[in-house]
């Protein structure tokens, strides 16, 4: 019976947990969740860690290097932006 519940509990999958983490220009960035626009591809839904603080999700538009905030504030892309480093890894031609 021990045997059973045993198999049991380890047949369980646990949701797994990975997230992309680079140094990028001095601080640690995270990419938590990501999702790319169907209609858009060069656009990005993503949920960031910035040095270990969660942010609130937002759109980043790699083609005209701009991101909204969930507030409908559009902003360029700072210097050392998570918007660069997301772009970086989709580089369409």
């Amino acid at each position: 019976m021990s045997f059973i519940l045993l198999i049991f509990c380890c047949s369980i999958a646990l949701p797994a947990a990975a997230s992309v983490c680079r140094n990028y220009e001095g601080k640690q960035i995270c990419i938590v969740d990501l999702k790319r626009s169907a209609k858009n591809y060069w656009e990005y839904r993503a949920i960031v860690s910035i040095d270990g603080v969660k942010q609130p999700v937002e759109i980043y538009n790699c083609r005209s290097r701009s991101r909204v905030k969930k507030d409908g504030t559009l902003l360029p892309f700072a210097e050392n932006d998570a918007g660069k480093l997301i772009c970086s890894f989709f580089k369409h031609k």
